[in-house]
C-alpha cells in the first residue's frame, strides 16, 4: 500500500532546478528534536518557525516573530511540512520562485515537548521547551478556530517561566537580528526533570567554540547547501603596504578578469563579478574544472592569458575572447567561501586557503591553478612586481572572514595608475592611421554624471582600431553623454555610453582628465554605470572602517537603559501592525545614518499620538526640558517667535520618538549660516492618475536639466507617493533668491513639458502630471529627513539613492520601519561625497537667463 508523500505540497511549490532549497534528506534527530526559525525577506518580512516531528519540519510563518513577553500573541500562519534539511538552509530564493528573497538562520536548537507532542500538533495545543541561541523557556502554540483560510492561523505565545520579559524591555527580533549560522548548535537539552539554566538569552552558549574543535572541519565552518548566487568580495585601493605585514597574505594582482566557479556535482557554472554567466563563452574551461571532479563548491579566482614570458596580458585574454578561443586561459583560484558541503566565509582566510590548496593538488590541472602567496615585505614585493611589468600585489589579512562586497580587509597595491573609463566618443583618424584617432574618456561623479575624464590614444594595434571602429559605429549618438562643453578640441562623434575601456595612465590633471594613458584593452564583466574615479585611501583610514574581522560598524536597534518608552504596546500603524516599541527600536536602529542629515539644522517635529490616521501636532518651538538630546537654537535666527529646534544626537532622535514624534522634517539652512540656504529641494508630487513608471521619468528628467546646469544633485525617496531632489548649494545667496530661483527651474521645466509637468500645485491643475514643489525653498520651509517615517499606512520611510538605482525602485515608499534593515547595508553611501560637490548658484542662473531681483 502507497504511502501519502508528506512533502508533496512543499515539492510542487518549488522548482528545484532554479532555487537551491532542498528537494528532501536530512537525517531526523536520535533522542532529540531540533528547531530552527529563519528569518525571510519575501514579499514581506516574516520568521518561519519549525518544529522537527515524525521525519519532517512542521512549520508556520510568523509575521511579527517571537516575543518573550507573555502578553503577545504572535500570530503563527500554519504552512506546508518542509524536509529535515531545510534547516540547514541560508540562501537567496531567486525571484518568480514560491518565497523569493533571502533567507537566514535567525536560530537554532533543539526543543522538548512538555506532552505527547503528536496529540498535541493535532488538537491544536502543543506545548513545549526551547533550547536554542535566542530562544530559551517554555512556548506553546496554540490552533485558532479558522474561518475558511486555505492555511489553519495558531498563535505562538510565551509561556510564564524565568525567561519572560515585557516587551517594553527587551525585543529578541531587534535586538538579536542577525545569523547564527555560523555557530553550532546549542549544547545537548537538559533531561526532564533536572534542573534547567535560568540565564536569559545569549548569543551562544560558553561552550560552543570547545566542541566545535572536536569537529575534522574548522570550527568556524558551517554544514550548509550550495547557494545559487554569490557576490565576490572585493579589494580597497591603498596608497601604502599596511604596517603589520606579518598578519597578511600577499599574491600577484592578475591582469585579468575575476571569475567564480560554482561546482556542483557534474554541473560547473562560471560568473562574472556581477553574475553574468559565462559558462557559454569558456567551455573549456568549463570543461577542464568538470574533469578535475572537484568536491561541490563556490570557487573564488581570476582568469588571465599569459603573453611569451609568462606575464599576464590583460589585451591577449580580450582577444581569446574576441577570437573566440579561449584555450590558452588559465584560472589562478585563491578563495573557496563554500566547498565540500560547508559554508567557509567565517573560517579564517588562511585556514580556507590551506583548505583549497589541499583540494586543488588531488586533482592537479595546467588550466586551474592555485595563487600561491609571495613573501612577507610589500614594498619590495611591489617593487619587484612593477619591474616585471606586473599590475600589482593584493594584500589579505590573515584572520579575515569572507564578506560579499568591497573591504578594507582585502587591499590592492598598484604599480601604476590604471582603472576603467566609459567610452563617451572618439575622434577620426590623422595621417595613415585608420579606424579611429583616440577614444573620449568618462567616470560618473556621485551624483551619478559621466564627467569627461580626457582621452586615450595610444595603446591600439590595427586589428583592436577596426574592431573599436565597428563596435562605436553601432553605438552612434547626436548627443553628448558628457555636460555641455565639457570636450574641446577637433568634432567627435558621440556613443551611447555602453562600452568600458581599461586604461593606465601617468596621472590625473587638476581638472580631472589622465594624461599619457595606454589603452589596454575593452571589459564587459562590469556595468558601465559603475564606473567612477578609483581614489586610493590611506592605510590607516582603510583599517580604521573596519571591525572585527572586517565588518563596517552597523547601527543598532538596542535602546538605551535611560530611555523609558510609555505606551510601548500602543498601535501606531494599522496596516503595517506597527507599535510605538517598534518604532522607537526603528529610529535607534538607523540613528547614526540619520543625525548626519539632521545636525546643525532646524527642525519640525511632527507628533502623532492618536498614530496614523489621527490628529497630527506640528511642532517648530517646544519645551524641551524632557527631551535629552534636543536643544533650542540662537533666538536671533527667528526673533519674532520662540527658538527654533535642533536634534543634535542619537538620543534626542529617541526622546523624540517617546514623546509620539512620527516625522523629522529639516530647513534648508544651518544655524550657523541661517541666513544663506546651503540646499535646494525638489519635491517631485504626482498628481492624480500618475504612474510610478512617470515619476522615475520626471526625475531622470529633472537629474538631467540640473546636470546641464551644473548643478549636482541627490536623490531620496519621499517616505510616500514621490521622489525628492536635493542640490547641494554655497555661495551665500538669500532665502528670497533661492526660493526665486528654483521657482524659475520648476517654471521652465513645466514651460518646455507642459504635459508631464505642472507649474501650479492645486489638484485641479495636475490631474495627470507632476508638481514640482520649490515652495520647500521658502524661509522656514521644511523637507522630510532622509531616514524618518512618514504618517502614512505602511510608514514608509524616506531613503537615500544612487541615480543609477533609480530603475529599479518600485515606489516612493518601497522601504518602510518594518523592512529598513533590508536596505542598512547601503546607508547614507549613496549619497557620499554630497558636501564636497556644492557649488555656487551664479553660473546656473545665468545660464537659465535668470537674473535675481
Amino acid at each position: 500500500m502507497a504511502t501519502t508523500d508528506p512533502l508533496k505540497v512543499y515539492k510542487a511549490k518549488r522548482n528545484f532546478a532554479i532555487t537551491s532549497e532542498p528537494a528532501e534528506g536530512g537525517a531526523a534527530g536520535v533522542g532529540e528534536l531540533s528547531f530552527v526559525i529563519q528569518k525571510h525577506w519575501a514579499s514581506r518580512l516574516h520568521y518561519d518557525f519549525r518544529l522537527e516531528l515524525d521525519g519532517t519540519m512542521k512549520s508556520w510563518a510568523v509575521p511579527k516573530g517571537p516575543s518573550y513577553d507573555t502578553k503577545d500573541k504572535r500570530m503563527a500562519v500554519h504552512v506546508e511540512d518542509h524536509p529535515i534539511s531545510y534547516a540547514d538552509f541560508e540562501g537567496t530564493i531567486p525571484e518568480k520562485q514560491y518565497g523569493a528573497g533571502k533567507v537566514i538562520i535567525w536560530d537554532k536548537g533543539t526543543w522538548e515537548p512538555l506532552g505527547d507532542p503528536r496529540e498535541g500538533y493535532q488538537s491544536g495545543n502543543l506545548k513545549f521547551e526551547m533550547h536554542g541561541h535566542k530562544m530559551h523557556g517554555k512556548w506553546v502554540l496554540v490552533r485558532m478556530k479558522g474561518k475558511g483560510e486555505k492555511q489553519e492561523p495558531w498563535l505562538l505565545i510565551k509561556e510564564k517561566d524565568d525567561y519572560a520579559r515585557p516587551a517594553a524591555e527587551f525585543s529578541v527580533v531587534d535586538e538579536m537580528p542577525d545569523s547564527v549560522r555560523s555557530l553550532p548548535m546549542p549544547g545537548q537539552a537538559k533531561a526532564k526533570g533536572k534542573a534547567t539554566s535560568k540565564a536569559k538569552p545569549a548569543a551562544a552558549p560558553a561552550k560552543a567554540a570547545k566542541a566545535a574543535k572536536a569537529a575534522k572541519v574548522p570550527p568556524e565552518a558551517v554544514k550548509a547547501g550550495l547557494p545559487a548566487t554569490l557576490s565576490p568580495e572585493l579589494a580597497t585601493l591603498v596608497d601604502s603596504p599596511p604596517s603589520t605585514p606579518e598578519d597578511w597574505i600577499f599574491e600577484i594582482k592578475f591582469d585579468g578578469y575575476r571569475l567564480l566557479a560554482r561546482v556542483e556535482g557534474k554541473q560547473v557554472k562560471l560568473f562574472t563579478r556581477n553574475q553574468n554567466d559565462w559558462t557559454h563563452k569558456l567551455r573549456k574551461l568549463e570543461q577542464g574544472l568538470a574533469a578535475m571532479k572537484l568536491p561541490d563548491g563556490w570557487y573564488d579566482g581570476e582568469i588571465v592569458v599569459h603573453d611569451d614570458s609568462g606575464k599576464p596580458d590583460f589585451g591577449l585574454l580580450q582577444q581569446a575572447f574576441d577570437g573566440a578561443d579561449t584555450a590558452e586561459i588559465v584560472y589562478f583560484v585563491f578563495d573557496a567561501p563554500y566547498c565540500n558541503g560547508y559554508d567557509l566565509r567565517e573560517v579564517p582566510l588562511e585556514t580556507r586557503r590551506a583548505m583549497l590548496k589541499r583540494v586543488l593538488a588531488k586533482a592537479p590541472s595546467g588550466m586551474v591553478r592555485f595563487s600561491e602567496e609571495f613573501g612577507n615585505d610589500p614594498h619590495e614585493l611591489v617593487v619587484a612586481a612593477c619591474k616585471m611589468g606586473l599590475e600589482g600585489v593584493i594584500g589579505k589579512r590573515r584572520d579575515s572572514r569572507y564578506v560579499e562586497r568591497r573591504s578594507p580587509e582585502w587591499i590592492k597595491l598598484k604599480c601604476g595608475q590604471r582603472q576603467e573609463f566609459v567610452i563617451g566618443g572618439y575622434t577620426d583618424p590623422q595621417g595613415s592611421r585608420t579606424g579611429i584617432g583616440s577614444l573620449l574618456l568618462g567616470v560618473h561623479d556621485e551624483g551619478g554624471v559621466l564627467r569627461y575624464a580626457g582621452n586615450v590614444g595610444s595603446g591600439f594595434n590595427e586589428a583592436t582600431l577596426r574592431e573599436l571602429k565597428k563596435k562605436l559605429t553601432a553605438l552612434g549618438s547626436d548627443d553628448s553623454p558628457f555636460p555641455p562643453q565639457a570636450v574641446a578640441g577637433r568634432k567627435p562623434h558621440w556613443v551611447k555610453p555602453a562600452l568600458i575601456a581599461e586604461v593606465s595612465f601617468a596621472e590625473w590633471t587638476k581638472t580631472g582628465s589622465v594624461r599619457h594613458a595606454v589603452f589596454h584593452g575593452l571589459r564587459d564583466d562590469k556595468p558601465a554605470r559603475g564606473i567612477k574615479r578609483e581614489k586610493a585611501k590611506h592605510m590607516e583610514d582603510a583599517m580604521a572602517t573596519a571591525g572585527k574581522a572586517g565588518e563596517p560598524a552597523a547601527p543598532q536597534g538596542k535602546l538605551p537603559d535611560s530611555l523609558k518608552v510609555t505606551n510601548p504596546d500602543r498601535l501606531i500603524d494599522a496596516q503595517s501592525g506597527t507599535t510605538k516599541i517598534e518604532l522607537v527600536r526603528y529610529y535607534a536602529l538607523v540613528g547614526e545614518l540619520m543625525i548626519e542629515h539632521l545636525k546643525g539644522r532646524p527642525v519640525s517635529l511632527v507628533r502623532a499620538p492618536a498614530g496614523v490616521g489621527g490628529e497630527l501636532f506640528f511642532q517648530k518651538h517646544a519645551d524641551i526640558g524632557k527631551l535629552p538630546g534636543i536643544k533650542q537654537m540662537n533666538q536671533a535666527l527667528d526673533p519674532d517667535h520662540p527658538p527654533m529646534l535642533e536634534v543634535g544626537s542619537v538620543q534626542g532622535i529617541l526622546s523624540a520618538a517617546q514623546w509620539n514624534v512620527v516625522e523629522f522634517h529639516t530647513q534648508n539652512a544651518t544655524g550657523k549660516g541661517y541666513e544663506a540656504p546651503n540646499r535646494m529641494v525638489f519635491d517631485l508630487d504626482p498628481g492624480e492618475g500618475v504612474e510610478w513608471e512617470t515619476m522615475q521619468e520626471a526625475a531622470t528628467l529633472m537629474h538631467a536639466f540640473l546636470d546641464e546646469l551644473g548643478l549636482p544633485n541627490f536623490l531620496k525617496t519621499s517616505g510616500g507617493k514621490g521622489l525628492h531632489v536635493v542640490v547641494p548649494v554655497k555661495g551665500g545667496k538669500d532665502w528670497d533668491t533661492v526660493k526665486d530661483f528654483s521657482q524659475a527651474i520648476v517654471q521652465h521645466m513645466a514651460m518646455t513639458l507642459p504635459d508631464r509637468f505642472a507649474f501650479k500645485s492645486g489638484p485641479r491643475n495636475r490631474v495627470g502630471k507632476i508638481f514640482i514643489d520649490y515652495l520647500r525653498n521658502g524661509r522656514g520651509a521644511t523637507t522630510a529627513c532622509a531616514w524618518s517615517a512618514r504618517v502614512r499606512p505602511g510608514l514608509g520611510i524616506s531613503v537615500p539613492l544612487a541615480w543609477d538605482e533609480l530603475a529599479a525602485i518600485k515606489a516612493g515608499d518601497q522601504w518602510t520601519v518594518k523592512n529598513a534593515h533590508t536596505r542598512l547595508d547601503r546607508g547614507n553611501a549613496p549619497w557620499e561625497g554630497y558636501a564636497k560637490s556644492a557649488k555656487t548658484l551664479t553660473a546656473a542662473m545665468k545660464q537659465l537667463g535668470y537674473k535675481p531681483a
